[in-house]
């Protein structure tokens, strides 16, 4: 028979105590993880800050992505096995490419490409794979206009190939929606299966009045709401009046979803060369509608095949496949022949000659032609000025003979003649150097972008550009010419003279601002500053929105 042992009851009291301090410690053991908020600061921190200073630190923790001095840092964070339940990305990021700071001892940026990559590739799958939320503190971040639009060459095409007007017309339309790739829709496929994306319709405030609104919003609202994966009605409300709005990241249901699908394909970093080849074949084999409107994509991706890629025997026999694919290529050149717009062609061709379409001779042909076909229409104008003074087929020797050999060239028209300055014809730079002092504003704006590709050749044609400045008299055309003289950074004493003797005759204030700005940039030393300070103050016409750089030059030449 067995007695049973009885604890003193002192003893029990303090066992059962231990239990219950164990219990505890192990429930609050096994409570849930700290959330995990990611942050990506390029320019401002104030929104950094705000959440850090709110969010209770045994429930969130925060991890800074970039990395100073370290460019890798996206791809970094995919290899250290970071995963994100919340992502703010601070940043500027108007031209919806990249963001990007406006700091000037600062050079960090991310662009959409290195996050489509993030997205797309297995190497990656875990920094964005559990996201709730992203917050985007950038301008236009969720704007919802098309960055590609179906211009009228692809309508011509769809005719062509046996559509009526009105059919070309609707799947013009649809092709627009399909590849418009607006900055909202491309931040929705980055972030693929994210229930919330906050960000804005249009202008962002600056990080220190984001900063206070954070403030304003962490005051009311609920606890543990910042990466719930629901939109907050509290923040919306505050930042409505700044343009924020809230999205879905995309799902399988999408419309757009093949179309992340064919991008993923390129920016994913699983499949072989050749096996991306091989599906860029089948991206150009489709009709070359969609061809153009994915033009983007497949510049990327060609553009990254090096040298030493190309000479793998995969990565050859893929090349040759498109190179023999006859029919795929008369397509792609009769539809970039047809483009209205000089760029698209251009890059098309450039694009023809990567896949083994064009050699580099034929090219070059293309380039004349296109050329001298625009000049016969008369459609040059400052758009097309920069793109020939831009491209790379310019430094060749004897394409202005070329054009001038095809008879559509018209020594009158500025355009023409910026162009053929631009491929080597001293005659054409002096006639484009001389438009820049016409009393034609058209014609100022070609000299204007020629002379940002070709500066000024020597002091006498300064001497002469800055004399015909000052017997301009059309205010718009002037300040246009004095906007591009102050790019020349002049150092030329008898022109930095003749262009503070202007001042005062100006009577147009955007004429002395534009003044002001030469001589700012240049060594007033070679002028009398005292007597230059006076003139300024004693003519300068009244400012409306305060003090300008009429005041900031005056201030430097006083106090130095």
């Amino acid at each position: 028979m067995r007695t049973r042992t009885t604890l003193p009851r002192p003893l029990l009291r303090a066992s059962a105590a231990l239990l219950a301090w164990l219990v505890a410690a192990c429930s609050h053991a096994a409570g849930p993880a700290p959330k995990t908020v990611c942050t990506v600061t390029i320019n401002s921190s104030d929104e950094k800050d705000a959440f850090q200073r709110h969010l209770p630190p045994d429930e969130y923790r925060f991890v800074e992505l970039v990395q100073r001095g370290r460019r890798d840092w996206l791809a970094s964070a995919c290899q250290r096995g970071v995963t994100c339940d919340a992502l703010i990305i601070s940043g500027h990021f108007d031209d919806g490419t990249e963001f990007y700071t406006d700091h000037h001892d600062d050079r960090e940026f991310l662009t959409v490409h290195e996050m489509q990559h993030a997205s797309c590739s297995a190497s990656c799958n875990g920094l964005f794979a559990q996201l709730k939320e992203v917050y985007l503190f950038g301008c236009k971040t969720l704007h919802s206009a098309p960055r590609n639009v179906a211009s009228a060459e692809v309508a011509r095409s769809l005719v062509r190939s046996g559509h009526s007007q009105a059919d070309a017309e609707r799947v013009s339309t649809l092709l627009s929606e399909h590849y418009g790739e607006s900055n909202r829709d491309r931040l929705r496929h980055v972030f693929k299966d994210v229930p919330v994306l906050y960000g804005f319709s249009s202008k962002a405030p600056l990080g220190r009045s984001a900063g206070r609104l954070l403030e304003r919003y962490f005051q009311s609202a609920p606890a543990g709401e910042v990466a719930s994966g629901s939109p907050s009605p509290t923040l919306l409300s505050l930042f409505g009046p700044s343009s924020m709005i809230a999205t879905a990241g995309l799902d399988d249901a999408d419309p757009q979803v093949a179309l992340r699908r064919d991008m993923c394909e390129f920016a994913d970093d699983a499949p072989s060369d050749a096996q991306k080849l091989a599906f860029m074949h089948q991206v150009l084999q489709r009709d070359v509608t969609e061809v153009r409107m994915f033009l983007d994509h497949l510049e990327r991706y060609a553009g990254s095949i090096g040298p030493a890629q190309r000479l793998m025997p995969e990565v050859a026999a893929a090349l040759d496949a498109i190179k023999g694919d006859h029919g795929t290529r008369a397509r792609f050149l009769e539809f970039a022949r047809d483009a209205d717009e000089a760029s698209v062609q251009s890059r098309m061709m450039a694009l023809a000659r990567s896949l083994g379409w064009l050699t580099p001779a034929q090219e070059q042909a293309e380039f004349v032609h296109m050329v001298s076909d625009r000049m016969a229409r008369d459609s040059l104008g400052p758009t097309e000025v920069d793109l020939v003074c831009g491209a790379p087929q310019e430094s060749e020797p004897g394409l202005a003979r070329q054009v001038l050999a095809t008879g559509a060239a018209r020594i009158a028209n500025v355009a023409h003649s910026a162009v053929l300055a631009c491929l080597g014809s001293t005659e054409a730079h002096e006639r484009t150097v001389r438009a820049l002092t016409s009393s034609r504003d058209d014609e100022v704006a070609v000299a204007q972008v020629y002379l940002r590709h070709r500066p000024l050749a020597g002091v006498g044609e300064l001497r002469a550009v800055t004399s015909g400045i000052a017997r301009m008299t059309a205010p718009a055309a002037q300040v246009r010419a004095l906007e591009t003289l102050a790019k020349q950074r002049l150092a030329d004493p008898q022109s930095l003279q003749e262009i503070a003797r202007l001042f005062p005759l100006a009577r147009s204030l955007d004429v002395q601002r534009a003044i002001a700005g030469i001589l700012i940039r240049s060594d007033t030393k070679m002028l009398v500053r005292a007597d230059l300070a006076r003139s300024l103050r004693q003519t300068r016409l009244k400012s409306p929105d305060g003090n300008d750089v009429i005041d900031l030059l005056i201030r430097l030449l006083q106090t130095t």
